[in-house]
């Protein structure tokens, strides 16, 4: 699959590495400020202490 996508990237193999890189950056990105936060709210809530 690694390979398909490599040879899907555009230009020479300095450009594929930058392009990578944003590629994996995004991602990790997107999922620490959205996916990680979504999954603690919806599994793991923290009690509301003003709830008697």
């Amino acid at each position: 699959m690694y390979a398909a996508l490599w040879r899907a990237l555009p230009g020479p193999l300095a450009l594929r590495l930058l392009i990578a890189l944003a590629l994996v950056v995004g991602a990790a990105l997107l999922l620490v400020f959205h996916g990680y936060p979504w999954v603690m709210q919806t599994f793991f809530p923290t009690p509301d202490p003003l709830i008697q």
